[in-house]
């Protein structure tokens, strides 16, 4: 289980996150959602170790890590993928794909490949291997950029606006990839998420941000609540 206790971060002098609490199972879908600016990008970025905490715990299968840095998250099976994918665009795409293999150092019995689900998940990663990953659409780009953090074999994956500015045909190809992913490889994940329908036909559970904090929390299996509904500005 990915758990927060009471996590707070800040830029300087100014507060950002207040006493946070999430908690994702594993395999489990969960989503944050809220307008822009109320720190859900600072959450996944201090989870990941790329952002320090003022305060609190950010704990992976029970034992804290916020101590610890980044790479060492991942090797313990956190995954990243933040807003804009992080790719290297003049590289291609195999070479971005190969760039997720260093988080496997340290994992006994790990294989040093590109697991063929990958190419299973994303042809695209296969079809356009050769090509830089900079000249690619953005839909095309996401799939790389899930594709390398596959790479890395984590058990949660945490992804920021997957769906900002893609067609929506890539769009259900991206859920119906991430379904397998929780399906057929039981990682848990943590979605930031604008679209509404995206994140609840995903999701199973959400948490609404609002000013740095966590001020709702519920099932995605009922329809939003006007609170919710509001909180988005829809």
């Amino acid at each position: 289980m990915l758990r927060l206790e009471g996590v707070s971060a800040a830029y300087g002098q100014s507060q950002v996150l207040w006493d946070i609490g999430l908690e994702v199972a594993d395999a489990e879908a969960v989503t944050l959602i809220g307008r822009n600016g109320v720190g859900k990008t600072t959450l996944l970025r201090a989870i990941c170790g790329l952002h320090p905490l003022s305060g609190g715990r950010v704990r992976l299968n029970g034992e804290s890590v916020e101590r610890e840095p980044p790479y060492a998250r991942a090797r313990s099976g956190l995954a990243y993928v933040p807003q804009g994918r992080g790719l290297f665009a003049h590289l291609s795409v195999h070479e971005n794909l190969l760039m997720g293999l260093p988080a496997l150092g340290g994992r006994p019995n790990a294989r040093r490949e590109i697991p063929a689900l990958v190419y299973d998940l994303f042809p695209i990663c296969r079809d356009l291997a050769g090509r830089r990953a900079g000249n690619l659409s953005g839909g095309q780009q996401q799939q790389v950029a899930i594709g390398r953090a596959l790479v890395t074999q984590p058990r949660y994956l945490l992804l920021d606006e997957p769906t900002e500015g893609i067609q929506p045909s890539i769009v259900q190809e991206i859920e119906a990839a991430l379904t397998r992913i929780r399906l057929e490889l039981r990682v848990a994940v943590l979605l930031v998420e604008q679209y509404l329908d995206f994140a609840w036909a995903f999701a199973d559970r959400y948490y609404v941000m609002q000013k740095g904090r966590v001020v709702e929390t519920g099932l995605t299996a009922v329809t939003p609540t006007a609170s919710v509904q509001r909180y988005l500005g829809v």
